[in-house]
């Protein structure tokens, strides 16, 4: 009945500092990758090709960084953004040290949900099917911050994670507590 579980890092969104102050305007003058509208927003938006990322860069040299899948492609983005600063006549001279702030993995645990049945029996969930098919399930467990989106045909979605260990684990206890309430 149970297949195994297949669920993977789909974003990481990571937050660094880069020591000194970041002239955006250079920046969006001189790089063709960048979005930048001070009137509506405080900072630039750099998207990267490779890794698939986007950053967002502030004056003050804070950076926040999503879209890649592993803390390689995270590390390969920053070095991206330190390169593209060092074309306009910026040198980092810290290596940044990155936060993750958020990891979401997707995927699927092998078999199908009762959404209605799950709403009722476990705690700390929401299900509104006429506004949204899939079922908020935080978990709550004093190791763990989680948030998942269920749906009926057993795919799932995992939020406010900080590692992959730690998807891994809540992924886990998901299981364990769907089992529970199942049977």
């Amino acid at each position: 009945m149970v297949q195994e579980k297949k669920i993977e890092v789909v974003n990481i969104v990571v937050n660094t500092s880069l020591g000194q102050d970041v002239p955006l305007e250079k920046m969006a003058a001189t790089l063709s990758n960048t979005e930048y509208n001070p009137e509506q927003f405080p900072g630039l938006v750099l998207r990267i090709k490779e890794p698939k990322t986007s950053a967002l860069l502030f004056s003050s040299g804070n950076v926040v960084c999503t879209g890649a899948r592993s803390m390689e492609k995270v590390e390969e983005a920053i070095q991206k953004i330190i390169f593209y600063l060092k074309k306009v006549g910026v040198e980092i001279k810290i290596k940044p040290k990155i936060t993750v702030q958020n990891i979401v993995a997707s995927g699927g645990i092998g078999f199908d949900l009762n959404l209605n049945k799950l709403a009722i029996r476990l705690r700390n969930t929401e299900y509104e099917p006429e506004q949204f098919p899939g079922l908020v399930y935080k978990l709550m467990d004093p190791k763990i911050s989680a948030t998942f989106l269920l749906f009926s045909n057993g795919k799932i979605v995992c939020t406010g994670t900080k590692s992959a260990e730690e998807v891994n684990l809540a992924t886990q206890k998901l299981l364990d507590n769907l089992k529970k309430v199942q049977a």
